[in-house]
């Protein structure tokens, strides 16, 4: 990075981010607050549509339960602001039925679909965007953040705990809170080499000796017993730990909500 770029407060907020989950217990102010939502709601979104919903988890029972939903976190509940970012289709339909589209796409001949899956993956994106912007806007402020993917799992149950409707899906929550400490001796995390993320034209496939490379400064302790190296761990850890199986299943089980006729 040239001296230039150095200087930069924004890229060096960008740099230094990290993965906050001990909390000061001051509150944030609800300047604090606005700023953050303002932030989030000012992110690139796809036809100017917003096709997200923001839900301020601020009920102590709630967040207790997200603890136990969410794999058990406690940091969640000790969070001094919880924010929920759905996939909200919902709000254009219920707009589509008030505005009698059905009606006029039957008058002039031309099919009326409800969401689908692109719609699902479009909103998605809307969310997640929002939700970093949100991330940046909080680092301006001192302020540390922590995703919580899990909140994809139990889709039965957060449905229920936050009243959602069919077309709208919890795709990730995000704690904030100042940090308890210096947070500048939490070490950063690595990230592997650019030359094996980014591509240029067509994407290239990597080889055994590509991830010895890509995988040599890893830090990531083998942990799970039945592991012999890097693949298995990660595999057995993450991706076919029960936690992952359970998303899956939840997943589908929404998918099929979202699609399914009335």
């Amino acid at each position: 990075m040239n001296e230039k770029n150095q200087k930069n407060q924004i890229l060096e907020l960008i740099k230094n981010r990290r993965t906050i989950r001990a909390y000061d217990p001051k509150p944030l102010s609800q300047d604090e607050i606005d700023t953050i939502i303002h932030g989030a709601m000012r992110a690139p979104t796809a036809g100017n549509l917003m096709m997200y919903s923001i839900i301020l988890v601020a009920d102590k029972n709630l967040k207790e339960k997200l603890v136990k939903t969410c794999d058990n976190q406690p940091h969640i509940a000790k969070a001094p602001l919880v924010l929920l970012f759905l996939a909200d289709m919902q709000r254009w339909w219920d707009y589509f039925e008030v505005s009698k589209v059905k009606e006029k796409c039957n008058e002039i001949g031309k099919e009326f679909q409800t969401p689908q899956e692109s719609d699902l993956l479009l909103a998605c994106c809307d969310a997640l965007i929002a939700a970093q912007n949100s991330v940046i806007a909080a680092e301006a402020l001192g302020i540390g953040s922590c995703y919580i993917g899990d909140i994809m799992e139990n889709y039965e149950d957060h449905r229920e705990m936050f009243h959602l409707p069919k077309w709208v899906f919890p795709i990730t929550l995000l704690c904030y809170g100042y940090p308890k400490g210096d947070k500048n001796k939490i070490p950063l995390t690595t990230r592997f080499p650019q030359k094996f993320i980014q591509f240029t034209n067509k994407y290239s496939r990597l080889s055994e000796k590509d991830f010895n490379e890509m995988l040599k400064d890893e830090k990531r302790k083998i942990v799970v017993k039945e592991a012999e190296n890097m693949g298995q761990q990660l595999y057995l850890g993450k991706l076919g730990a029960d936690y992952s199986v359970e998303m899956r299943r939840s997943v589908k089980a929404a998918l099929k909500e979202w699609l399914k006729k009335d």
